[in-house]
């Protein structure tokens, strides 16, 4: 009863009237909520426009949309025409994770529902028998209430549409307020086939451009892969960095389409596509140019086939070597401390290096175009012989198919080297090894943390279908969600290396408890990684 209790002074909702509200008496209607455990029965008053006598219910979102967040976040519930559903039931949905659908959602309530009632039935029961037990007259005691039956699947299904419809602005706002001077662009089908309905089989791909820390800037859905029918999402991309006077990317990373063609020199679809971006450096994904040789091999069984790969990536990189002698230092007096290995060559030290410390330890660059051709052309030359046969005399390499390979993919080369100038990797901690202090780095260069993101975004669709309503609900629900946890994980710790115990998706409450504890006592409590902008318009879901 915003108006009867808290004494709030409302307007008419009504767009062309100016009026004030008045109390006209209870709402007519008293809903019946869904809680996690139970049910419980909500009341609201009646409020009437007076000038234009329009009455709107206390609890309408015209209604609270006007309140202060010190009353609006009060109201528990979300309020459909005949029930209603609490906001802790309908957060139970909003993880978007694998297997957390309606039906998971209904099941477990109706467990829940269960074990309660027959609690509370235990109980009435008790209480019924003790006192058939004290009466002299034989008496017959009513039965318990049947449980009312849990809401469908369906139905809760609509109540989370409703929640995400009541904070789409916000949802949107929070994601075009997301930047990134390095970005990247790929593309997935797996997720489009999940679309039911009148908008099944409108779309095949989902095209993603994520930003250095695996942000989603943009997500959209198009009838194919790469640059064509992607107008729109560039311009608006374009447009949303003019708008915030935000510094233009300087590199983007794609998956085909390359920079420009070694013969004919000639600007890619892609640069094309960000045409107001003229500094724009576009570069291919080396683990996509290195998958494409696989193609070229006789079977990716082949005992030497993990050699054959992990040479291939030697001959495009080398690893920095102020970090390489660091690390072996590291490492040598690790292996003496814990196992008491002394007196260890380099070589030996070497190859006691996991993969995971080298990648964590030791940033590695491009070799450039010159170096890559001769070590790859060494490479295939090599393999091509005895040195690339199995035991059972097994050749790893097609030499038809190999050498078709590589006559395209050596103009491509150009394309996969680190622009000068760029810094590729960050510094995100440092950790203990052997008595010395290891930089921890954290690369930024391709476009496989998309790959990542792919699989996540074929799990913010639950189930195998969904409408084009809820797919959009989903989508953007799952990437304020997930561009959330990304900029909370490249956030620094504090002094202490300890994180807040306080998590939070809901950006609206974390933005009014700052406000509120700023004024009262001078700082804030809730950390927002997300802080949204105004909501411009520009499209950020389906295309």
């Amino acid at each position: 009863m915003p108006h009867r209790i808290w004494r709030l002074q409302l307007t008419c909702p009504q767009p062309s009237c100016t009026g004030s509200m008045t109390k006209a008496g209870l709402y007519r209607t008293i809903w019946r909520v869904l809680d996690i455990d139970g049910w419980y029965l909500m009341a609201m008053e009646n409020l009437e426009c007076r000038r234009c006598k329009r009455k709107v219910g206390g609890w309408s979102q015209d209604i609270v949309r006007q309140l202060p967040p010190t009353y609006s976040c009060l109201f528990p519930a979300v309020l459909t025409y005949k029930l209603s559903c609490d906001h802790k039931v309908v957060a139970q949905l909003r993880s978007r994770t694998l297997g957390n659908s309606a039906t998971r959602l209904y099941n477990t309530l109706r467990e829940h529902h269960t074990e309660s009632w027959m609690r509370r039935s235990i109980h009435y029961l008790g209480v019924c028998e003790q006192f058939l037990s004290s009466c002299s007259v034989s008496k017959q005691s009513v039965p318990p209430l049947p449980m009312p039956p849990v809401p469908s699947p369906v139905w809760l299904l609509t109540v989370y549409g409703y929640d995400v419809v009541t904070r789409l602005e916000e949802y949107k706002a929070r994601i075009m307020s997301t930047f990134g001077s390095i970005l990247k662009m790929d593309s997935t089908k797996k997720v489009t086939k999940k679309l039911a309905g009148a908008a099944s089989d409108t779309a095949a791909w989902v095209t993603n451009l994520g930003n250095k820390h695996s942000q989603v800037l943009m997500s959209v859905l198009s009838c194919s892969e790469g640059s064509e029918g992607l107008d729109a999402m560039a311009a608006g991309l374009m447009g949303r960095y003019r708008v915030a006077e935000v510094p233009p990317p300087v590199l983007m990373y794609v998956d085909r389409d390359e920079t420009v063609a070694a013969v004919s020199k000639t600007v890619s679809k892609t640069a094309a596509l960000f045409h107001e971006w003229g500094n724009l450096v576009v570069r291919l994904d080396i683990w996509h140019l290195m998958r494409r040789f696989t193609c070229g091999v006789t079977s990716e069984s082949h005992e030497l086939y993990p050699t054959f790969m992990k040479q291939l990536s030697h001959c495009i990189f080398e690893v920095d070597s102020g970090d390489a002698r660091r690390l072996t230092k590291a490492k040598r007096s690790d292996l003496g401390r814990k196992h008491g290995m002394v007196d260890l060559s380099d070589a030996e030290v070497v190859r006691r290096i996991s993969k995971e410390e080298w990648r964590l330890h030791c940033r590695r660059r491009t070799r450039g175009v010159e170096n890559t051709a001769l070590l790859i052309q060494n490479l295939l030359d090599t393999f091509r012989g005895p040195a690339g046969r199995s035991t059972p005399n097994i050749p790893l390499l097609d030499d038809l198919r190999i050498q078709d390979i590589w006559d395209t993919q050596r103009r491509h080369l150009s394309c996969i080297q680190d622009p000068p100038g760029v810094q590729l990797y960050t510094q995100t901690g440092t950790l203990m090894k052997g008595g010395i202090s290891l930089p921890v780095y954290r690369c930024v260069r391709g476009s496989t943390s998309l790959e990542s993101f792919h699989l996540h975004l074929d799990r913010f669709i639950p189930g195998t279908s969904a409408s084009a309503r809820y797919f959009q609900a989903f989508l953007v629900d799952g990437v304020v969600r997930w561009n959330e946890d990304r900029a909370a994980a490249a956030a620094p710790a504090d002094a202490a290396g300890t994180r807040t115990s306080l998590h939070s998706y809901c950006g609206h409450l974390k933005h009014a408890l700052n406000q509120k504890i700023q004024r009262v006592l001078g700082h804030q409590m809730v950390e927002d990684f997300t802080k949204p902008a105004a909501y411009t318009g520009n499209r950020c879901g389906k295309h």
